[in-house]
Formats: structure tokens, sequence, C-alpha cells
């Protein structure tokens, strides 16, 4: 090839470049509004990117995903919604509880949102209906919060001996005022006292557990909440120094030490709220998907710990286990 030729051909070449880059189409992206932390997470953001792969889109490929972290501070989670909504991101997905799906619903009234949820979101006024949700809002709820009862059933059933039980809650959580009357109802049926104790930081949680220890509380039943999903180790260490039997709503925390857990799966949950996200990016609209509802409950026991709390797991809680940790 002549070097005149060479170089009308390069020059063509160059001036198509900016038309064949306009030619792509633009990556849609995600706003992630997580309430929790990001280092306590990552278990979650995985089953939430496996639940995008399921509709067909990968981060990095064909989606970008922005993340916001609340770090457990519900404050800052109006904030964090607005800067995503300032960044015309193409859907928000509002996770770790109800308050991040109501300071996203706040946000925005055109931006498509699918929530996380362990309590009820009618009641919450996430959704007027779970069938039928309308406006911009969809999401999954597994209805943690209401299992208050069936936690401090399953953790007498492991320590019988247990006269006063403490509840664990976080004042600040809307969803928080179910939380004791279905548990005190569940004491009263079982002839125990219910100790119910607030947190609503790291410093209460270290307060919350000086006053167990001097009610001389026998048991723990931490209630669901995001904080206390950020400060699962701090939880785990401190039920492990006093050596207080726990049970919480989540795996994670048996998983990491804790001696049992009910409730149901929460990177199952994360999936169903990916996949949700990519169906909306595909062009559902939130009124098109029902509220889901998980139903995938599981009740973990880390056999382990309950030995050096000196506890025998009765075979009757042995069977009904779905995981047993050793």
């Amino acid at each position: 090839m002549r070097r005149r030729e060479f170089i009308s051909l390069l020059g063509g070449a160059a001036a198509a470049w900016p038309l064949a880059a306009r030619a792509q189409p633009a990556v849609p992206v995600i706003g992630f509004l997580g309430g929790q932390s990001p280092r306590t997470f990552t278990h979650a953001v995985a089953a939430f990117r496996q639940g995008l792969r399921e509709a067909g889109y990968v981060e990095g490929r064909n989606v970008s995903i922005e993340y916001r972290w609340a770090e457990g501070q519900r404050d800052r989670l109006p904030t964090l919604a607005a800067d995503l909504v300032r960044s015309q991101v193409s859907v928000i997905a509002a996770t770790g509880g109800q308050a991040s799906g109501l300071a996203a619903k706040a946000a925005t009234k055109t931006i498509p949102i699918v929530f996380t949820s362990g309590g009820d979101p009618v009641k919450a006024g996430l959704v007027a209906s779970l069938s039928r949700p309308e406006g911009n809002i969809t999401g999954i709820s597994w209805f943690n919060v209401e299992l208050g009862a069936k936690k401090l059933a399953l953790l007498l059933d492991l320590v019988p001996s247990a006269e006063t039980v403490a509840l664990l809650i976080n004042p600040n959580n809307p969803e928080a005022e179910l939380q004791p009357a279905d548990a005190l109802g569940a004491a009263r049926t079982l002839n125990r006292k219910l100790l119910v104790l607030n947190a609503t930081s790291e410093s209460e949680i270290d307060t919350a557990f000086a006053t167990l220890v001097q009610q001389r509380a026998h048991a723990l039943v931490i209630g669901g909440d995001s904080l206390f999903v950020s400060r699962r180790d701090q939880l785990i260490a401190l039920s492990a120094h006093h050596a207080i039997p726990t049970i919480s709503g989540y795996r994670e925390f048996p998983a990491a030490g804790d001696l049992m857990s009910y409730g149901n799966s929460l990177p199952d949950a994360y999936r169903r709220a990916g996949n949700y996200t990519g169906r909306i990016l595909k062009g559902a609209t939130p009124t098109d998907l029902p509220v889901d509802q998980a139903t995938k409950f599981e009740l973990v026991i880390n056999v382990k710990t309950a030995k050096a709390l000196g506890l025998e797991v009765p075979l009757s809680l042995l069977i009904r286990a779905d995981e047993l940790i050793e």
C-alpha cells in the first residue's frame, strides 16, 4: 500500500471512531443503598450479583453499580439516597432494612426501587399491597422481625433453665415496635421473664450487655436490625465473654461463633433482590413485580459453641436443624 493511501485510510478510520463510540449502548447504573457495612455484607452483595447474573447482567460488563453505605447509621440514609438520585441511576436497590427503602422512596417518585426488608412492608408504608405494589417501588421481604416468639422458644429448648431472657432491639428502627410485643407474649406463655434492652450504637451495645449481666439474664435474643448485623463481631465477642447463649435471625452469627439462629436465608433474599433489579433493567416496572415473600427458614446451631457453654443440644433440635456447625 502506498504511503498516501495508508494515511487516507487511517484518517478515515479515525473519523469513524466517534461515530462508533456513540453507537455503543450506555451501560445502566444501579444505585446500591446499604444500611449496613460492606465489610460484614460481602456475602449478601455476592448473592445480589448472582441474582443480577440470573437476569443477564454482570457487574463491570453490561451493568455498573454505585455503592453507598450507611455503616449502620440510619440518619445517613436520606443523604445517600439523594446522592444516588442526583447521579441519575437506572434503579435503586435499597437494602439492609425498611429504613433504606423508606429513604429511597422519599428521595424519588420516578426511579424504580427494589427494597429488602425483614419486616412487613405494608405496615411500614413502603407499599400499599404485597400483591400489587403501586408507584415506583417493590422488593423482597422475609418477615424476620416477627419471629421473636419462635426464636425465644427455640432458645429455651436449648437453655431450658433460663428463667430470665433478654431481647436486644434498636428503638430507632421503625420495625422494632413489633418485636417486644411478639416476644413478651411468648415469654408469658412459657412462664419466663423478658428483659427488653435498647441499643442504637456500638457503645450502647456494651451498655446493654452490662445491664443484661447486672439483671442476671440467662440468655439473649438479638432482634432483627442492620446495626446488629454490622456489629456482629462485637455481639458475638460479648456473648462469649459473658457466656450468654444467644439466638439471632441470621446464619452469619452462628457461622462466626454465636450459638444459634433462626430466620430466612439472607443470601437467598439478596439473590432475589438482584434478580428483581435485573428484571427492571430489562423493562419490567415495580408494579409488574409483587413483593417477593422469602420463605426459606433455616435453623442453624453451632455445636462447638454449645459445648463451650456447657449445653447439650437435645435430639429434637438436632433433628430439626437445617445446619449443624461443628
